[in-house]
């Protein structure tokens, strides 16, 4: 007879399979959450470029009067670079390097001339098509990609609408903002700007023929010497239509370059540059909310803290450093807001977030005899001077918890253009194999795995013109910089260009050093003692391994056409872009409560 089961065993044996089933459950949902995980383990990129910002402006850098609690956060909470550089002292070239990993030169993102960026929105030069930007390897990876500020890459190449350097043309799904930047004129009875010399020339000469043009009338008219009409005729045709022709360039140039497009339709024209701040946070805060449940990239490209200093009722008279100040502590408020944005969306663990500027801040840009510029702190000169710290020592914040450690510094040279291979290799994507790439992944360092930068020799051009060699010397833990040009200061004793605004890169404006300036950064980063040539026994040396470097350097550069040059940078009417029939170029598509955002 059979063995007798009972009721007892029963139970156990139905206890046993009920922990099975629930064990079984269990491991098909962790097998099912981690293939859901795996499949959403791609990082999500905010990086926040602000424009003019100086080193000293911001609170984690040493400024003890600007407030600026939300990015000092940023920094306790992450990673700050104490030698971030920009790889051009201004926007355009500086903004192709950090887009391509490259330096402008190798893109022909600037220029041998006075031109140092983009002058016109209706200007042919731009980001050429066959550079190859980061946001357009992660698209290809999946990502939704967004930029939101301000371009100043170009927009058109050879016809109205081609779009072939604008942002939609170079990796992004979506665009909002500036195409072009923002400058005094952008504000209706603001100071002038652009070309504000040649304009005060301009000006003059027609004062001049009209009055020639007048003195003939009354000649003719009071008989004194007999003049033929036509030539009175043909003169004030020719004045008008010289006045005519320069007028309409500059006179309407707020309308011409300060414009808005949401992708490739203008929203605004001119902008209404006391609301853009708003807008731009707006846009931010909804792109975070659409594309929060899948991989995005996300450039915050701020206009602050270029003039003009356009700044909201909410944080105006606040600060103790004046419109500037309160300029400063409004962009720090709106980089609160994205960080916020990214955390109560579920995505602090997921996202990494830069903070930086595109070059140093502006110290000869003034409103009377009131600067209205930024403070690069310790660091000499700044921004135009591609030689000098203060033009291209930028802030340099990263955060990205239980990736990156908090409340950590690096002391390694590195660059903007290191954001390209390090989010390249973060998303997924390949570098580029048929072109040089000047970048770095900051992976190993940021993660504290290597203990030195990869860059040995970074390269400071002004223009095409190579002002400045930075070399790490690794072994000793010695950075050097040799100066081979430094721009002339005005007026004497002057640490700025005050006489043309934004010093020149060429010519009678600098001086050539034949033997170059040598400093040790490391010792000496105000760059107030070079070595003596003819005494210090390590400047031969330094020197000599420099020399190599640049020899080296300059075989791997190829000429290329270049995008800012006197015919590129013209403004060509049939390229301006218009919301209408040009030259009646106007529209207002936005909602005017946006201001409420930041009020």
């Amino acid at each position: 007879m059979g063995k007798r089961i009972s009721m007892s065993t029963l139970h156990v044996h139905a206890i046993r399979e009920t922990y099975l089933i629930r064990i079984f459950q269990v491991v098909w949902y962790l097998s099912g959450s981690i293939l859901i995980t795996a499949s959403n383990t791609k990082p999500n990129f905010v990086l926040l470029l602000a424009d003019d910002l100086g080193i000293g402006d911001i609170g984690c850098y040493g400024n003890t009067t600007i407030r600026t609690p939300n990015i000092d956060k940023l920094a306790n909470d992450g990673v700050i670079l104490t030698q971030h550089l920009s790889a051009a002292p201004v926007c355009t070239p500086s903004r192709a390097a950090f887009m391509t990993g490259r330096y402008p030169l190798r893109s022909g993102m600037n220029s041998c001339g006075r031109a140092l960026a983009l002058n016109w929105l209706g200007a042919s030069g731009g980001l050429p098509r066959n550079e190859t930007t980061f946001a357009s390897i992660l698209q290809k990876q999946g990502y939704s990609t967004g930029l939101i500020g301000k371009w100043h890459l170009g927009v058109n190449c050879e016809s109205l609408n081609d779009h072939c350097h604008h942002p939609l043309s170079h990796g992004f799904d979506y665009f909002y903002g500036l195409p072009f930047s923002l400058f005094h004129e952008c504000q209706p009875g603001g100071l002038l700007e652009m070309d504000a010399k040649f304009r005060a020339q301009l000006t003059l000469v027609t004062q001049i023929m009209a009055f020639a043009v007048m003195t003939l009338v009354i000649v003719r008219y009071s008989n004194m010497i007999a003049i033929n009409g036509n030539v009175i005729f043909y003169s004030a045709l020719f004045t008008i239509l010289f006045f005519t022709t320069w007028y309409l360039k500059y006179g309407f140039i707020h309308y011409w370059s300060c414009i808005i497009m949401r992708n490739h339709e203008i929203i605004e024209q001119p902008m209404k540059v006391e609301r853009t701040s708003s807008q731009i946070m707006r846009e931010t805060l909804q792109f975070i909310d659409r594309n929060k449940n899948s991989p995005f990239l996300l450039i915050v490209s701020f206009l602050h803290v270029h003039t003009p200093l356009v700044t909201t009722k909410a944080f105006t008279g606040k600060s103790k450093h004046g419109l500037y100040g309160d300029y400063v502590e409004e962009m720090d408020f709106m980089v609160g807001s994205v960080v916020n944005a990214i955390d109560n969306a579920g995505l602090k663990n997921n996202t990494m977030i830069y903070f930086a500027s595109d070059h140093g801040g502006h110290l000869e840009v003034k409103d009377g005899t009131f600067q209205i510029g930024g403070w690069n702190g310790i660091y000499r000169g700044g921004k135009g001077m591609a030689g000098w710290e203060g033009g291209i020592r930028v802030p340099g914040i990263f955060r990205w918890p239980g990736i990156i450690p908090s409340n950590a510094q690096i002391d390694e040279p590195t660059s903007l253009m290191d954001i390209y291979p390090t989010v390249v290799n973060l998303g997924g994507g390949e570098l580029p194999k048929d072109r040089i790439i000047d970048g770095r992944n900051l992976m190993p360092l940021l993660t504290k795995k290597s203990p030195h930068s990869e860059h040995e020799f970074l390269f400071h051009y002004c223009g095409t013109h190579l002002h400045a060699v930075r070399w790490h010397q690794k072994e000793s833990g010695a950075i050097w910089k040799a100066h081979f040009v430094t721009p002339n200061f005005s007026p004497e004793g002057a640490v700025g260009c005050y006489d043309i605004v934004i010093c020149a890169c060429e010519g009678d404006h600098v001086t050539h050093h034949d033997p170059p300036l040598l400093f040790e950064l490391s010792a000496d980063p105000s760059e107030s003692n070079p070595l003596d040539p003819h005494v210090d026994p390590q400047y031969k040396a330094v020197l000599n391994r420099i020399k190599r470097a640049v020899a080296e350097h300059q075989e791997t550069i190829s000429m290329v056409p270049l995008q800012l040059s006197f015919l590129n940078n013209l403004w060509k009417p049939w390229l301006q872009p218009c919301c209408g029939t040009f030259p009646l170029c106007w529209c207002d598509k936005e909602d005017s409560n946006v201001t409420e955002i930041l009020g």
